[in-house]
């Protein structure tokens, strides 16, 4: 039986999604220092980002809108630029949280992230 690589990797992402998305409500302190301070509401984004990436992992199973759910996570990686930056500019650690080195942080905005976008750019159809 041959592995189908394409539906592989599409459930792959819609569960790191999934499980990412979750995390949100699991450990809501993780993100609230990681999202800029000049963005409103911390507690209501982040549990917006969760719903987001529940919502779109799941949608990557679903044939029908397996194409928008891909594009909503490409937008919604996009979106996350910001957190990004912001992180490598409180010099890539937080207080009682994640810290890691700064070329970590450089990697994940520059080579991780457009991954990921790539990535879901890929499962669309």
């Amino acid at each position: 039986m041959a592995i189908n690589m394409k539906k592989t990797a599409t459930f792959l992402l819609g569960i790191f999604f999934i499980v990412a998305g979750i995390n949100h409500f699991v450990m809501p302190e993780f993100y609230y220092p990681l999202i800029p301070e000049y963005l409103p509401l911390p507690v209501l984004i982040n549990y917006l980002s969760g719903i987001a990436e529940i919502l779109l992992g799941i949608g990557l199973f679903v044939n029908r809108i397996r194409y928008y759910a891909a594009l909503g996570i490409v937008i919604l990686m996009v979106l996350f630029i910001p957190s990004h930056v912001h992180f490598i500019a409180i010099g890539s650690c937080v207080e009682d949280g994640l810290c890691v080195h700064p070329s970590l942080a450089w990697i994940r905005l520059v080579v991780i992230h457009p991954l990921l976008i790539l990535w879901a750019w890929r499962c669309r159809k």
